[in-house]
């Protein structure tokens, strides 16, 4: 069996596809919810599914490797960034080498880095007059959205989408595509 850690900042749309998709899987099971904040609404989905939680303070995250130590503890294989909004430590991307995977709301290397995120991404998208964005899941390095791409899936945009159309379409690849995707990498490693 192989158990997931999910790390998420906000309201954990992403996250909430993952568990249920994994809930009555013989072989894999989301076993551990980590966020940055302690009412992101991530928190109150792993609750209602029983799953325990942690919150992590930043200066546990990046200045010590306690977190390991907590992942182990929940006996973690896989990790899932699934809107976490701070920058994965060295310490992590090396013990979860090819074993951790990231969502971003934009067609990969466009729109990528430190601040595009959320609401970011889409109001640049639409500011350069794209025809097409879409999501891309990859694995994490020390870099903002730099890390190998695994996947891409793609979507119009239309002259008069705003960002809020974007961002609809946008999440709506990303809950038909993200849990299948994982399932298949936590499978192949």
């Amino acid at each position: 069996m192989t158990h997931l850690a999910i790390f998420a900042s906000g309201t954990g749309s992403n996250a909430r596809k993952i568990i249920e998709h994994f809930k009555n899987s013989p072989d894999v099971r989301v076993a551990l919810v980590v966020s940055n904040k302690k009412d992101a609404g991530v928190l109150d989905i792993a609750r209602a599914h029983d799953i325990p939680t942690q919150v992590l303070a930043r200066k546990m995250f990046y200045e010590t490797e306690d977190l390991l130590g907590i992942l182990k503890q929940h006996d973690i294989g896989f990790i899932v960034l699934a809107g976490f909004l701070w920058l994965i430590p060295s310490y992590l991307v090396q013990s979860f080498d090819k074993k951790m995977v990231n969502i971003h709301p934009a067609l990969l290397p466009k729109y990528g880095g430190k601040g595009m995120f959320g609401r970011h991404v889409h109001e640049a998208v639409k500011a350069n007059g794209e025809t097409e964005t879409g999501i891309t899941i990859h694995y994490v390095n020390e870099h903002y959205d730099e890390g190998d791409i695994v996947f891409q899936a793609r979507c119009p945009v239309r002259p008069e989408d705003t960002p809020e159309d974007i961002a609809r379409k946008v999440q709506q690849l990303e809950h038909q595509h993200f849990p299948l995707v994982v399932e298949h990498l936590v499978r192949a490693s």
